[in-house]
C-alpha cells in the first residue's frame, strides 16, 4: 500500500489477512490458545517457520491486526507490540542494552523513560549519557566516544523541543550504534523517523494512534532482526498486549489522518493565541517560528502536531485557578485524545520526578501541558479566554 495516501492506509492497512465470516471489521479474538490436530503443523508454527497462533502471550490474530497496519503506516520491515508505551520502551531498551554498553540520549525525554535512564539502567551497569536537547554538537561528540544505542524522543514531552534525526541517525551508524525514535508526538502522519534514517520507531499507542483514551497499548517498528530480538524478548517477559485493546486501538486508527490533521490546526491556532495572552510567559510549540528548533521541525515533519505547553505568570498557584475554569478541556494524565486534555506536568508527564529533577530538564512547576482536541477551534481559544479573564484580580 505504498503508493497509496496516509488516509486510505489508516483505514485499509494490515486488515483484510485478519477478517473472518465476511466480517468488514477484524474480530476480537479473545481464546488464549490455538489448537492444531496436525502434531507437525503445530511444531512449525510454535518455532516459528509457519504462519499461525498457539498462545496468547505470544500472538494474537486481532494484536497481529494492529501490528501490520502500524508497521504499513510506517513503512516498516516489521513490528510488534506491548501492553503499554512504557513496556515498549523498557522492552526495547532491554533487548538492545547489556551490561558494560552505553547509551546517548537526551534530558528532558517523558519523565518514565528518564527514570529507567536515571534509575534502572544504572543499576544494570548500563552507561546513560543524556544530553542537552537540541546540542546536536554535544550529542555527537558523546556519540563519537561509543555507545550502543541513541535513544530520540521528538518533539519532546512536555517541552516539544526537536532533535534533528538525519543528523543523529548518521552520527549513530559513524558509531555502529542503534537509532531508536519515540513518534508518539508525532505519528507517522507528521513524522516518519525511518526514513530520515532510524533503525526503530516507538509509540505509546494509547495516545494519538488511539486517539480515545480507551486503550492502553505500544508498538515497535523497524529493522526486522531489531523487532524480532524485541518481540522475543517481550513475548518472555509477558507485556502483552490485550485483544480488546488492540481491537480499539485499531478503530482508532481508521481516523489518525483526519484526527492529527485537525489537532494540528487546532494545536497552531492555540499557540498562536497564547502568545498574546498577558498572564502566559512561555509557549512551546514547535510550529512557532520563534521556536527553537522551528526548522529543523519544518525540514523533517510534515505537520507540527497536536501537543504544546506554556508557562503562566504566578505559576502552579496560577495554574490551580486557571485549569478548573476551563470547560472545554479534561484535566486528566492523558493526551492524543479527541478530547482535549490539559494538566501541570508536575502531575502528568514528570510525576515521577522530584522538582529539582523537573528544574534541571527545564520544566517550571507551573508548565501546562496542553493536547489540542478535535473540537471547534473557536470554543477552544474562547474557552481559555474566559479562564484568563476568570482569574482573580490578585493573581492578574
Amino acid at each position: 500500500m505504498k503508493d497509496t495516501g496516509m488516509s486510505t492506509r489508516a483505514l485499509w492497512a494490515g486488515e483484510r489477512e485478519y477478517l473472518a465470516f465476511g466480517a468488514t471489521q477484524v474480530p476480537v479474538v479473545h481464546s488464549v490458545s490455538f489448537g492444531y490436530d496436525d502434531m507437525d503443523d503445530w511444531y512449525q508454527v510454535a518455532v516459528g517457520k509457519k504462519e499461525g497462533h498457539i498462545y496468547g502471550r505470544n500472538t494474537n490474530p486481532t494484536v497481529r491486526a494492529f501490528e501490520e497496519k502500524i508497521r504499513i503506516l510506517e513503512n516498516a520491515e516489521a513490528s510488534t507490540s506491548f501492553s503499554t508505551g512504557m513496556a515498549a520502551i523498557s522492552n526495547t531498551l532491554g533487548t538492545l542494552l547489556q551490561p558494560g554498553e552505553r547509551v546517548v540520549s537526551i534530558k528532558d525525554t517523558y519523565g518514565g523513560t528518564n527514570k529507567i535512564f536515571t534509575e534502572f539502567l544504572p543499576k544494570q551497569h548500563i552507561d546513560v549519557t543524556l544530553c542537552d536537547t537540541g546540542n546536536h554538537e554535544e550529542m555527537e561528540k558523546e556519540i563519537e566516544k561509543g555507545c550502543s544505542v541513541v535513544y530520540l524522543e521528538t518533539p519532546t514531552n512536555p517541552t516539544v523541543k526537536i532533535t534533528d534525526i538525519k543528523r543523529m541517525a548518521r552520527a549513530a551508524k559513524r558509531a555502529g550504534a542503534v537509532t531508536v525514535v519515540d513518534n508518539t508526538f508525532a505519528t507517522p502522519v507528521n513524522q516518519q523517523p525511518l526514513s530520515l534514517g532510524a533503525d526503530l520507531v516507538i509509540h505509546s499507542a494509547t495516545k494519538f494512534l488511539g486517539g480515545h483514551a480507551d486503550a492502553l497499548g505500544g508498538a515497535v517498528c523497524g529493522v526486522k532482526h531489531l523487532v524480532d530480538d524485541i518481540y522475543h524478548y517481550r513475548e518472555i517477559n509477558g507485556a502483552t498486549l490485550d485483544p480488546m485493546a488492540a481491537y480499539l486501538l485499531l478503530r482508532g486508527m481508521k481516523t489518525l489522518k483526519l484526527r492529527i490533521d485537525r489537532q494540528n490546526e487546532n494545536a497552531m491556532a492555540v499557540a498562536k493565541y497564547l502568545i498574546t495572552e498577558d498572564m502566559v510567559e512561555d509557549v512551546f510549540y514547535p510550529g512557532l517560528s520563534s521556536q527553537k528548533g522551528h526548522e529543523i521541525a519544518r525540514n523533517q515533519m510534515s505537520g507540527f502536531g497536536g501537543m504544546l505547553s506554556f508557562s503562566v505568570k504566578g505559576g502552579i498557584d496560577t495554574v490551580r485557578h486557571l485549569l478548573p475554569k476551563l470547560a472545554y478541556a479534561n484535566r486528566a494524565a492523558n493526551l492524543g485524545s479527541v478530547e482535549t486534555v490539559v494538566g501541570p506536568t508536575r502531575t502528568t508527564s514528570h510525576v515521577e520526578c522530584t522538582p529539582e529533577e523537573r528544574a534541571a530538564m527545564g520544566i517550571p512547576e507551573g508548565l501546562v501541558r496542553y493536547s489540542a482536541g478535535i473540537e471547534d477551534i473557536d470554543d477552544l481559544i474562547d474557552d481559555l479566554k474566559c479562564a484568563f479573564q476568570s482569574l482573580p484580580k490578585y493573581i492578574r
